[in-house]
């Protein structure tokens, strides 16, 4: 996919895929349940839906998009400290270069009390075996995600789908360590059918749209039982010390 066209292209599969708006609505209403009152930054809006949902967020990306509010690199936001309540970002964590940079920021500008929300594929046993042989992005699972990796020239849809389930796992304490202005309150692994079965951006799906939101309803009702075996996402709730 050619990079400059991404964003309109992703919002041209979602507006002709009802199954798929049916699965990332109910991701961001998730989202939503964890806000606190005040303004909010969305980081990596892409092809802005998450506004249709909440209309005043500020929405920001790497690349242009006529439904953004601005342009800009994660890892050094334009914003003057504790500018916002809310941070949120739905499958842009894996992207960036350096989660460690963009962490700080987001400690920077985020009001003390405030919410940094993430939605971002899970790696369990299931979900893995899926990501690595049917998913083009790749997963790398022994890297340091703390560890500076910062290029001028990464393409800004390069990533690693492990860096999400790394900072909230096996590097948890380091991370709170290295970034202490932000604490994990909890995360939620969850969507165990419903995600692979919708194709996500993809043009096919194996999910008709009648059965997305009973299915949602019940994985994350399971996910206590099943989450940390068979999860594809993971939502992680951070708060500013």
């Amino acid at each position: 996919m050619d990079v400059e066209k991404a964003p309109a292209t992703y919002r041209e599969i979602w507006d002709r895929k009802p199954v798929l708006r049916a699965v990332y609505s109910d991701i961001y209403q998730r989202i939503l349940e964890h806000v606190v009152p005040g303004p909010i930054l969305e980081v990596g809006g892409g092809s802005g839906n998450f506004k249709l949902f909440a209309p005043t967020t500020i929405s920001s990306d790497i690349l242009p998009a006529p439904w953004l509010d601005l342009v800009c690199d994660a890892q050094q936001l334009p914003f003057a400290h504790a500018s916002f309540a809310n941070i949120v970002m739905v499958d842009v964590l894996h992207h960036i270069a350096s989660p460690l940079r963009f962490l700080t920021e987001a400690g920077r500008v985020l009001r003390a009390g405030g919410r940094m929300i993430v939605c971002e594929p899970a790696i369990t046993p299931l979900s893995g075996l899926f990501y690595r042989r049917f998913h083009d992005e790749p997963v790398d699972m022994s890297v340091d995600p703390l560890a500076s990796d910062i290029s001028a020239d990464k393409n800004p849809y390069d990533s690693n789908q492990a860096i999400p389930t790394l900072l909230t796992g096996r590097y948890r304490e380091a991370c709170e360590s290295a970034v202490p202005a932000l604490k994990l309150d909890h995360v939620d692994y969850f969507s165990f059918l419903a995600y692979p079965l919708s194709g996500g951006f993809r043009e096919w799906s194996a999910l008709p749209v009648a059965l997305s939101r009973p299915l949602l309803n019940l994985e994350w009702a399971l996910r206590g039982l099943f989450g940390r075996l068979a999860a594809f996402r993971l939502l992680a709730v951070y708060r500013r010390v």
